[in-house]
């Protein structure tokens, strides 16, 4: 992008007649605003569109896969242009990134020792993370419930132990459950959600580590752990920091070993074998970083719209072909560049925003919208209870099949899913800047493609703060190699950033902040 030019008075901005000049609109940064947004619009400019996305979905970019070097052009363009543009980081040191940390997980190797005996990995027992430490017993814990009608954990403190679970809850003499007093089990029998519960319980009560019994479905694990180890197709995740305690899912073979009489005991107890791990990680670490600038509100700086789009994407096929991203999302990224001049343009002529402004460029949305969780489940940079609204922008630069001869549209989804107040401020702002058919076939609940799933607001929804998601639809491009820069309708990418400028200006302006009125049952 360009250097901002501050224009002087007398030069018309305008799209039309009526439209005063800058400096005409200009007001103190203490008084209310009372600029026209169109003044500060008319600085989205297809021209300055497509220079940025010519560059940012070059071959040079090398597709801008999370990680990998393209990536780290792609950070580091985004970060010379907020610096040209004097917008500051939203970090408090200074720096526009925010680290990610990403890993490939990978089956870890080693053994456990238990007693004399050394048990090998893989085939005696099963664990998908690193485990090492030394324990003088066993706190054997049942199956390990805890329920408003039955807890294995009474009386009983695990803090800092190693425990013993075993599958399935308990039963009455009439053969009822328990815990649900019927004929019918409960989650803590359902094999796919039970280990979970049993793990994140055990967290709560400060366990170290936790082995796992469960007979029934130990080939299936074993399995899961075979195909692993031999698949290089592992999904990216978000590298887990700190101490938790591990899941060790323990084989019939070593069970019989360490504690035969699991089935028949029910009664809590110290089994005193020590046991030592020795299960180091083989994950593949991935370095990544969100970009992320702010532009400070004069009035309620402490209150922020966050507008985002996702910086990377797929990379390189098996085939050496480049997967370029212009529309996805290439043309959200230079969106936002350019919603990001406006509101500085409108910031030095006087009229910064009353509320703060962010700029969130995410990485690993193509991996399972990953920076975006990131910023909001570790380390929002500003407090989520702060966040007024998420603009998201995800593909905005074409023309789907369905709206081939009727181009002037976007899709919105999710503007009604949190607050009736956001929905109809979008309408009204569409109405009275735009004039753009708004598209809600994708906001319909039982749409096939739930594409309000599938994008960085939802982490942003999760956390009950309203959010539109732009979007122009699927192409036959999508994920391919023929996503390239001179298929962008560069006319139509100007009309939806201003329509999003417009939004975010009304969202960062108004009295009030959106209100939340439609927060569903849980």
């Amino acid at each position: 992008m360009k250097k901002i030019l501050f224009i002087a008075s007398g030069l018309l901005f305008a799209c039309n007649s009526s439209q005063k000049t800058v400096a005409e609109l200009a007001v103190s940064t203490t008084t209310e605003v009372t600029a026209d947004p169109q003044v500060y619009a008319a600085t989205i400019t297809e021209k300055e569109l497509k220079e940025h996305l010519y560059i940012y979905a070059s071959d040079e970019f090398e597709g801008r896969e999370t990680g990998k070097p393209g990536q780290k052009k792609a950070v580091d363009y985004l970060k010379s242009n907020y610096q040209a543009m004097e917008i500051p980081a939203a970090k408090e040191d200074g720096n526009y990134f925010q680290e990610v940390p990403l890993e490939f997980p990978r089956v870890p190797e080693g053994s456990i020792k238990a007693g004399e005996t050394s048990y090998k990995l893989g085939s005696d027992f099963l664990t998908f993370t690193p485990i090492e430490g030394n324990f003088d017993e066993i706190i054997y814990v049942g199956y390990g419930i805890e329920d408003k009608a039955y807890s294995d954990y009474e009386g009983l403190d695990v803090s800092g132990k190693l425990i013993l679970v075993k599958a399935g809850e308990p039963v009455n003499g009439d053969g009822t459950f328990v815990i649900s007093g019927s004929s019918k089990n409960s989650v803590w029998s359902d094999r796919s959600e039970a280990p979970g519960a049993r793990l994140q319980l055990a967290r709560s009560k400060g366990a170290k580590g936790m082995l796992y019994y469960d007979p029934d479905n130990y080939d299936r694990y074993k399995r899961y752990f075979d195909y692993l180890k031999e698949s290089e197709k592992a999904k990216l995740e978000i590298k887990v920091e700190g101490e938790n305690a591990s899941l060790v899912l323990l084989s019939e073979t070593m069970i019989k070993s360490i504690f035969p009489a699991i089935m028949e005991t029910q009664a809590s107890g110290i089994i005193p074998l020590p046991v030592s791990f020795e299960v180091k990680s083989n994950n593949e670490v991935v370095s990544s970083e969100n970009v992320v600038a702010v532009i400070r509100g004069f009035e309620k700086p402490d209150e922020f719209v966050v507008i985002s789009s996702h910086l990377d994407h797929i990379g390189v096929n098996d085939n050496g072909d480049i997967n370029n991203g212009a529309d996805d999302d290439g043309s959200g990224t230079v969106a936002m560049l350019e919603i990001a001049e406006a509101f500085k343009q409108a910031a030095e002529m006087g009229n910064r925003p009353k509320r703060s402004v962010v700029f969130l460029h995410v990485t690993g949305e193509e991996k399972g919208l990953l920076g975006s969780k990131y910023y909001t489940d570790n380390d929002p940079v500003f407090p989520l209870s702060q966040t007024v609204a998420n603009l998201n922008i995800d593909m905005i630069g074409r023309i789907d099949p369905k709206h081939e001869g009727n181009r002037n549209y976007v899709y919105l989804i999710g503007s009604d899913k949190l607050s009736s107040e956001l929905h109809k401020l979008s309408e009204g702002i569409n109405s009275k800047y735009s004039q753009l058919e708004l598209d809600y076939t994708y906001n319909d609940e039982n749409d096939p493609n739930r594409f309000y799933y599938r994008s960085d607001h939802y982490n942003f929804v999760k956390n009950n703060i309203p959010i539109i998601f732009y979007f122009s639809g699927t192409h036959e491009d999508y994920h391919r190699p023929g996503d390239t820069p001179d298929k962008i309708n560069y006319d139509l990418l100007e009309d939806r950033a201003r329509l999003i400028f417009y939004t975010a200006w009304e969202i960062a302006n108004r009295e009030t902040r959106i209100k939340v009125d439609n927060i569903p049952s849980k």
